[in-house]
């Protein structure tokens, strides 16, 4: 199965998931609606909500999902890209960043404070959905995940412009940030499937290992891909003095040229040395040991699931865990 065709085994219920996330952005302040339909139209992958329902079809796909569980699996969708597009709100912020998906980002065109206070509209949005599921374990679920989220940006603000923040470090704050969402959503769908104790493991496993990897590609393309592939400025993590794995690689094989260059560019941010440092990167082995890692984790992910019955949703499962290590934006 073809990357490109990862969404057709659920392309009714991804509908779905679209329409009901339109829904939900009403509100009496229009500012609001404004800010939400600018941001949640504004293109990318859904791959979190697409993960829940992967999920939930593979945890049940020889009795299929009645319509109350399959209706629950599409509000769990949305309510994961809420959450998800709360966080970018919230990032953009925080980040100063002026571009996202190609586009002005919402504090660039609105000002912070919007968008910080409709990042908090769509986190509660998101919550009064969970209270319309009535699923407990998933309010357990989402209500912890939120908060390790929040732990891992912490993290990764304290250890912005430091040169000395570690390989596992690094790996805990992605976990936290980024992958913590995507086991959310698979285990999610596992959860509003009824899905037996095992396959709900087995599915968070598999949805830790895939953002794992899903961030570390992430990472690698600061380095390698065009503004206009990645749909924001090239280098900004550099800029922000953001201790990545192709950094702290460098950091530790690079030439000693490169680890002062590094090193400094952590330290102070900016990207004076962009261009060296893009060099240095790329001629140590940096990015080629980034994409093992995160090929590593896509193999986990995919052995995770391997309790799962064959199926083509599963299968599914497992282009995308290949789809999040092959991709450039």
């Amino acid at each position: 199965m073809q990357p490109t065709n990862i969404h057709d085994v659920v392309a009714d219920e991804f509908g779905q998931v679209n329409d009901y996330i339109l829904s939900q952005l009403k509100s009496e302040i229009p500012l609001i609606e404004q800010i939400g339909y600018y941001i949640i139209s504004n293109g990318g992958k859904r791959l979190r909500p697409l993960m829940v329902l992967l999920a939930a079809r593979a945890a049940q796909p020889s009795t299929g999902l009645t319509e109350s569980t399959l209706s629950n699996a599409v509000k769990m969708a949305s309510i994961i890209e809420f959450i998800h597009t709360a966080t970018l709100l919230h990032d953009d912020v925080v980040d100063e960043s002026d571009m996202r998906r190609g586009k002005k980002t919402a504090n660039e065109e609105w000002g912070n404070a919007p968008s910080v206070l409709v990042g908090d509209f769509l986190y509660t949005r998101a919550f009064q959905i969970m209270v319309d599921v009535g699923s407990f374990q998933c309010m357990e679920i989402l209500s912890g995940t939120t908060n390790i989220i929040s732990e891992g940006e912490v993290q990764q603000l304290i250890n912005c412009g430091d040169p000395d923040t570690t390989e596992e470090s690094y790996i805990k704050v992605i976990q936290y940030k980024t992958a913590k969402l995507f086991e959310g959503a698979a285990l999610c769908g596992a959860v509003v499937a009824e899905a037996s104790k095992e396959h709900q493991e087995a599915l968070r496993q598999y949805g830790m290992y895939v953002g794992t990897a899903f961030q570390l590609i992430d990472d690698v393309m600061d380095y390698v891909s065009t503004a206009e592939e990645m749909g924001k400025s090239v280098g900004d993590d550099l800029a922000e003095g953001k201790p990545t794995l192709p950094l702290i690689f460098t950091m530790k094989h690079g030439t000693d040229d490169a680890k002062v260059r590094v090193r400094a560019a952590i330290e102070t941010g900016g990207l004076e040395n962009l261009e060296a440092i893009l060099a240095d990167v790329r001629a140590c082995g940096a990015i080629e040991y980034t994409e093992n890692e995160a090929k590593k984790q896509a193999e986990l992910a995919i052995a995770a699931i391997a309790c799962l019955p064959d199926s083509d949703y599963k299968q599914a499962l497992v282009s995308l865990a290949n789809a999040a290590v092959n991709r450039r934006n």
